[in-house]
């Protein structure tokens, strides 16, 4: 028996394989996706980039300051020079605030804030003194770090003057009165609330040698800056003790004494 001729075969063929399959459309969609997505992702950086650099909403337009307690603000909007009008993300937040710490060293710190969307906020935190030295009819003012930030005319209430008569001796021509002033400085930040309105002069003769001149005529040796703790506690306790003494030391703070009640 003879087999199917070509002819069938070729039939059999098409019927087993089924019709054509159409071409594939979505890989030919699938480049054209993604030159749109692309495209559009350019198009919003732009327009994102042109929103912070180029638009007028987002621009500097005020400059605003809290904190501050001597100075006022526009003294620190002065120093600060920020450029008003110009676009908010392109400032620099790091040179503002050396600019603000280096023309008003009255402050201690100061923080720049973006205040989106059209200012600038400076939080300051000016420095608080807490000894005053003489200079020339003056008064310089030292906060508790030892550092000369202001000269005043007329010595702030509550904050006591010190008076340097150093004795000649190796420790001071080495070290200068620098040392002695950081140590007074020391003291003055140790002395006990309810003493420290009363504290007139801090008196400074050696590193181990400081004295204060409180209101009343009184007066309390207290010795070197060291256990500043111990001796704010003892010299608290004494006054209570003795409230009608007129000297106090407590130059030794396991020992302290009074006299002249």
């Amino acid at each position: 028996m003879a087999g199917p001729t070509t002819a069938e075969r070729g039939k059999r063929q098409q019927r087993e394989s089924g019709p054509p399959r159409p071409p594939r459309r979505g890989r030919l969609r699938r480049p054209r996706m993604v030159i749109i997505l692309l495209l559009g992702v350019v198009l919003a950086a732009g327009g994102f980039g042109w929103l912070l650099y180029g638009s007028p909403y987002l621009r500097v337009r005020h400059v605003s300051v809290s904190g501050t307690r001597v100075l006022t603000g526009a003294q620190v909007r002065e120093a600060a020079d920020v450029s008003l009008g110009s676009p908010l993300i392109s400032l620099d937040t790091d040179a503002i605030e050396a600019r603000v710490r280096r023309k008003l060293p009255r402050i201690a710190s100061v923080d720049v804030v973006r205040s989106w969307p059209r200012g600038i906020r400076l939080n300051v935190t000016e420095r608080t003194p807490v000894l005053l030295v003489g200079n020339r009819g003056k008064f310089d003012e030292v906060d508790k770090e030892g550092v000369r930030f202001a000269t005043v005319p007329e010595p702030p209430k509550a904050v006591p003057v010190l008076e340097l008569t150093p004795i000649p001796s190796p420790g001071t021509r080495r070290f200068g009165t620098d040392r002695l002033i950081r140590e007074a400085v020391r003291v003055a930040q140790d002395i006990p609330a309810a003493v420290a309105r009363d504290t007139r002069t801090v008196k400074v003769r050696s590193y181990d040698s400081i004295s204060l001149e409180l209101t009343g005529g009184r007066g309390v040796m207290w010795g070197s800056g060291e256990m500043g703790r111990a001796k704010a506690a003892a010299l608290t306790a004494l006054m209570k003790a003795a409230p009608r003494a007129r000297h106090f030391d407590v130059s030794s703070p396991t020992a302290p004494a009074s006299s002249g009640s």
